[in-house]
């Protein structure tokens, strides 16, 4: 029953994402938390704080804006004092320069007491950088900024 209900709430995150409400994942974060997303990109990096958070979601919406999210599989182990959640899903949206930007994500998720501790975020960074170099050549010079990091 648990591992159902944190199931259903890791897919409903997602559609509010979708919908552009990125804050109901913002509020899910312990107050302690470590969010990572691999490589040295303008979306990569490590954040600690609420603020760097909205910050980052942002940006993503600045440079990616009307990409979804798909989710594929939500896999759940643990009890609700150490939660591990693992999320595979596909990402997709149009780019400025008429190409489509498609990737599978993986995220890796730790809850405590139904608070976010820590995500880890990997995708194919070669797709998400072929995405980042369009958005910059039609002239968003935020797709090469250096991470948002605290």
């Amino acid at each position: 029953m648990y591992t159902a209900i944190v199931r259903a709430k890791v897919r409903k995150t997602f559609e509010r994402i979708n919908a552009g409400d990125y804050l109901q994942m913002v509020d899910s974060l312990a107050p302690e938390f470590e969010y990572r997303f691999h490589g040295e990109h303008a979306l990569g990096g490590r954040r600690t704080t609420r603020e760097a958070m909205v910050r980052w979601w942002e940006r993503t919406l600045r440079l990616l804006p009307g990409a979804s999210f798909d989710v594929q599989d939500v896999l759940v182990g643990g009890g609700p004092w150490h939660t591990r959640v693992a999320v595979r899903s596909l990402v997709r949206g149009d780019l400025p320069d008429g190409g489509r930007y498609e990737n599978t994500v993986f995220q890796f998720m730790t809850l405590a007491w139904g608070r976010v501790t820590s995500v880890e975020t990997v995708e194919d960074l070669q797709v998400l950088e072929r995405a980042l170099a369009a958005v910059a050549d039609a002239g968003n010079a935020e797709a090469r900024a250096a991470p948002i990091a605290d």
